[in-house]
């Protein structure tokens, strides 16, 4: 949800916690896991904290997601190839019978 709100723009904590069903230092709490994370970066503006989207570690956590979903696909298909090589084998082994 936080990530959401990011999303259309940088924000302060405050207007975070305003707009969602949590406390204040909870929210705090949570950009500062986003932000070890790399997914957010934090500015200060004289006592307030503005946060922002990284897109740099947006793109490295989209690219490490993907390079999961390359690797499914690719057993995916070899898990649909495996019935087909069985059939064809047994085809050729019936037809070698007769």
């Amino acid at each position: 949800m936080l990530l959401e709100r990011l999303r259309k723009r940088p924000q302060s904590v405050g207007e975070l916690a305003h707009r969602v069903p949590v406390s204040q230092p909870a929210v705090s709490q949570h950009l500062r896991v986003l932000r070890e994370a790399r997914l957010v970066t934090l500015r200060k503006d004289g006592a307030r904290r503005i946060y922002s989207l990284d897109r740099a570690g947006l793109d490295e956590l989209r690219a490490y997601v993907e390079s999961f979903w390359s690797g499914v696909l690719d057993a995916y298909a070899a898990h649909t190839e495996e019935p087909r090589q069985g059939a064809i084998k047994n085809e050729k082994e019936t037809s070698n019978d007769e």
